[in-house]
């Protein structure tokens, strides 16, 4: 059973949250047959701090690649040579794989490393200066007539 939700209500008072609402519908188009290998952890290790785990048992670093394109971070394995053993059991899947992960609005991608099979990507928010809450002075009402006072007096002077 899938539920469609209708966002336009969202729409009249809300400015600039299109691309939330994209996620949204697109996450509800995902069908169940989702890939979910390798499996991967994302886990909150500080205020604007994100660490992604993933499991790629078998790949060594040049089999690995990372790409991040605005929001998006797209990390690929593949297996460079073709492996002639004959398994009687093969449980370390060695197949290609592609994730990818929508990142929000300024999360950069600021370190990765592999170590026993674990990729760790660690990310970080990094608000920009001119984004930051900045405090607005203000002005005295009592300011405002005398500047409307003068600007009639110079109009009764050129006339």
């Amino acid at each position: 059973m899938r539920t469609a939700f209708d966002f336009s209500p969202l729409y009249r008072s809300s400015i600039g949250f299109d691309r939330v609402f994209d996620l949204l519908e697109n996450a509800s188009r995902v069908t169940t047959t989702i890939d979910n290998w390798p499996p991967y952890d994302i886990a909150r290790i500080g205020e604007d701090d994100y660490r992604i785990t993933m499991a790629v048992a078998g790949f060594s670093q040049d089999e690995l690649s990372m790409t991040q394109e605005q929001n998006m971070l797209l990390v690929t394995g593949e297996k460079n040579g073709e492996d002639k053993a004959e398994y009687l059991h093969r449980g370390i899947a060695g197949r290609a794989f592609e994730r990818r992960f929508q990142l929000a609005d300024h999360v950069k991608v600021s370190g990765a490393s592999l170590e026993n099979g674990l990729l760790t990507i660690d990310l970080k928010r990094e608000i920009p200066e001119e984004m930051k809450p900045r405090r607005i002075e203000i002005g005295s009402a009592a300011a405002t007539p005398k500047v409307a006072q003068r600007k009639i007096e110079a109009e009764r002077q050129a006339a």
